[in-house]
């Protein structure tokens, strides 16, 4: 709840100035009955239209006051709601952007898409719904019994025999419900999921013809969610009836009694209208605070899923002697001392006891099968996921000590599933440069043999992209991230399988603007086609998470079994280090 606090703290204004607005709009409403009460008794009764135009006269006055303060209110409370929720929204949004890798694959995609969006609405909610709700229920029922027991002292406590009752009957059946809202928006989860897997791969589905297996599994999502919510329904609403029963018993013996009073003379009739007002002012009061003690119980499950992520501690972060580091990567040199690494939760290491030594500068090719982590191993260097034993140095330096904007911003990254944005062609290469000219921009495209394709496009680095890069081929968004990468002047280039929907003359071009235009940057490319490494300085191949060999690739194609193996189906048939078949 501190961290809520924090947020609202931003609105204690608002949040002074509703218990004042509700106050005022509260004695508005309930006065009202003691005036009917009034005009009834000592205007009506009396046959006196004095009374009745001078209390009628106050009751409209009241009314109007308690109408601008009423409105006063709604915009007092939606502003400060609407804009806890934007910044709670902004925070959540911000702490995901500082999760690590590892600690983003605790949380399914769709589940922060749900948790930034419905969650966050619902405790927006019940923001609102507190400011304007929650003092006023408990007001009006306290003013209301007070007047109740102002009339009638016995007539009273008919009524407050019935307020435990409904109060034990309301709590029961929350505690019953609780455990259904946390399993709704679970299951709105595993709907998102289904539809944000569909819509990413909508052309998939297309091609495949599975829009009724698509279809089928969305209903099935669909269905389960209708029937958590309907059993989290039927628990809730049970409580009206209840509390509908109870005030209706309470009514009957009301009148009951006031009205044998009143034909005793003990009391007067607008006494006891005026008594039945109270008692559905009451009866509001109670409904009122069902709502918002039911909108709580659905709200704090929503909370919790959101602290879950706001209170994850990134395990990625600077380490302190990092914070204070101002070092740059100048020469790109990188050494593995010994290296392990293992997922979190996992059993085993990826890597087994890793080691090499690259001069900046030099060109080296990861190859191996699927299953031997050339891609854990690449996302070590930039500190994506940290080692489990031994130490990468960087110019002789651990990774560790390195501030991580630097080394991120030094060091260019091309993914496998490296994605582009919305937008243009140019905003998206300036992700590597915010700053870039258009002539940088130009020369980065030369360099990924990007230029050729763009300069055919009508409206050239202005070329709108769709969500995701749908409407480039493959290879032509590799080259994109490619020049996108090259923007940043990066000392070290990782290219992870990122030239593998490219030809293999262009993927020759590529590596030899590499040689041409960074001969300074030192590169690591993993790629399955052997054309791709047979020109690099040196190739590290792995095996099962091991070094197999670490030489030129005239020295390996002697000594090394595997790279010789993919050698010669290569040159001889069409095979590739993924011989086993899958992604690297």
């Amino acid at each position: 709840m501190k961290k809520y606090w924090q947020i609202l703290k931003k609105y204690k204004i608002s949040l002074l100035a509703c218990p004042l607005l509700v106050l005022v709009s509260v004695m508005c409403e309930t006065v009202q009955p003691m005036y009917m009460a009034d005009i009834i008794d000592n205007g009506v009764m009396q046959r006196d239209l004095s009374v009745i135009t001078a209390v009628g006269g106050k009751m409209i006055l009241i009314s109007i006051v308690g109408l601008i303060f009423s409105i006063a209110n709604v915009y007092v409370s939606s502003h400060a709601s609407i804009g806890f929720g934007t910044d709670l929204r902004t925070g959540l949004f911000g702490k995901i952007q500082q999760l690590s890798f590892f600690d983003i694959d605790r949380f399914s995609t769709a589940s922060l898409i749900t948790r930034l969006t419905s969650d966050i609405s619902r405790i927006q909610q019940v923001i609102m719904m507190s400011m304007r709700l929650m003092l006023r229920s408990p007001l009006m029922l306290v003013m209301a019994v007070f007047f109740v027991v102002r009339i009638n002292l016995e007539l009273a406590g008919v009524l407050l025999a019935a307020i435990p009752i409904l109060g034990f009957s309301v709590f029961f059946i929350l505690r019953k419900g609780f455990p259904f809202f946390l399993k709704v928006q679970q299951k709105v989860d595993q709907l998102n999921e289904v539809v944000r897997e569909n819509l990413i791969n909508i052309r998939v589905v297309k091609s495949f013809v599975r829009e009724d297996f698509e279809a089928h599994k969305f209903k099935d999502k669909s269905e389960s969610l209708r029937d958590t919510v309907i059993h989290a329904s039927n628990i809730i609403v049970s409580i009206f009836p209840v509390m509908q029963l109870v005030m209706n018993l309470s009514i009957i013996a009301i009148l009951w009694m006031g009205g044998h009073k009143v034909m005793t003379g003990e009391l007067k009739v607008g006494e006891l209208i005026s008594f039945v007002n109270y008692l559905g002012q009451v009866l509001m009061s109670l409904m009122m605070l069902s709502m918002i003690i039911m909108s709580y119980a659905r709200a704090s499950a929503s909370s919790k899923r959101i602290l879950e992520v706001l209170d994850t501690q990134p395990s990625l972060t600077d380490t302190p002697e990092g914070m204070r580091s101002t070092r740059e990567i100048e020469k790109g040199e990188i050494a593995f001392e010994k290296v392990s690494f293992r997922y979190g939760g996992g059993e085993t290491d990826v890597l087994r006891n890793i080691s090499f030594h690259i001069r900046p500068g030099e060109t080296v090719a990861i190859a191996g099968a699927t299953g031997s982590a050339k891609s854990s191993l690449v996302q070590l260097i930039p500190r994506l996921y940290d080692v489990s034993a031994g130490e990468i140095r960087i110019d002789g330096i651990p990774v560790q000590d390195y501030n991580l904007r630097e080394l991120h911003a030094r060091i260019g990254m091309v993914l496998q599933k490296n994605e582009l944005f919305s937008g243009t062609i140019a905003d998206n290469l300036r992700w590597g440069n915010p700053d870039a000219t258009d002539a940088e921009i130009v020369d980065a495209c030369k360099q990924a043999c990007a230029d050729e394709f763009i300069e055919r496009f009508p409206d050239k680095y202005q070329t709108h992209i769709e969500q995701g890069g749908n409407n480039v081929s493959g290879g032509q968004k590799q080259r994109l991230c490619i020049a996108r990468a090259l923007l940043k002047k990066p000392r070290i280039l990782i290219l992870d399988d990122s030239t593998s929907a490219v030809d293999t003359a262009t993927d020759a071009k590529i590596r030899h603007s590499f040689a041409e235009k960074i001969p300074g940057t030192t590169v690591f490319i993993i790629a399955q086609r052997i054309s791709s490494v047979e020109n690099a300085d040196k190739v590290l191949v792995l095996d099962n998470g091991r070094v197999s060999g670490f030489d030129t690739p005239a020295n390996l194609l002697k000594t090394n079994a595997i790279y010789q193996d993919v050698y010669n189906s290569q040159t001889k048939g069409s095979g590739d280090f993924d011989e086993k078949g899958g992604e690297a």
